[in-house]
């Protein structure tokens, strides 16, 4: 295999078995991917930086080739900056299509280098939303089959606190 290193970034706010299921995908395709937590201005997150940076590193600890970060630089420039040459990116519906295709269009004009490789969620996972996560933990519904089931009480219990 050659030796390509893949960004999947994302708010991952919190990280569901969707977001997972990308992850362990790319990490099969790419020798090295990093997954990073990255900001975007138009996203209020309920958790922080850090607790999203943990949360991934919990979820991702038994995929040897994946490293995850967080950062405030662009995607395209932080992958510039590791020497990336892909960002990976999952598509569930239309609306994420339009806006990924966007995303690409403005990445490719700032670096022609990196490329941008989309991956469809496997059936099972398509319809997982980080808000309609909040939405079920919020009222008192079981979440386990929609995040990783070592961080199912940690999820909900930050949501119901920070919602009261």
């Amino acid at each position: 295999m050659q030796d390509i290193l893949a960004i999947y970034p994302g708010s991952f706010d919190p990280v569901s078995n969707g977001h997972l299921d990308i992850i362990e995908r790319a990490s099969k395709i790419f020798s090295r991917l990093i997954v990073l937590v990255s900001l975007n201005p138009h996203k209020k997150y309920l958790f922080s930086e850090e607790e999203r940076v943990d949360m991934l590193k919990v979820a991702t600890k038994h995929l040897v080739n994946v490293e995850v970060v967080s950062s405030n630089l662009l995607v395209i420039d932080f992958a510039k900056a590791k020497g990336a040459k892909v960002i990976v990116r999952g598509i569930r519906n239309q609306e994420d299509f339009i806006n990924e295709q966007n995303l690409y269009a403005f990445n490719h004009t700032l670096d022609k280098d990196i490329d941008t490789i989309a991956l469809f969620p496997s059936a099972n996972t398509l319809f997982i939303s980080s808000s309609g996560i909040k939405e079920l933990a919020l009222f008192h519904d079981d979440i386990k089959d929609f995040v990783p089931v070592s961080l199912a009480d940690f999820i909900v219990k930050t949501i119901r606190e920070r919602f009261k």
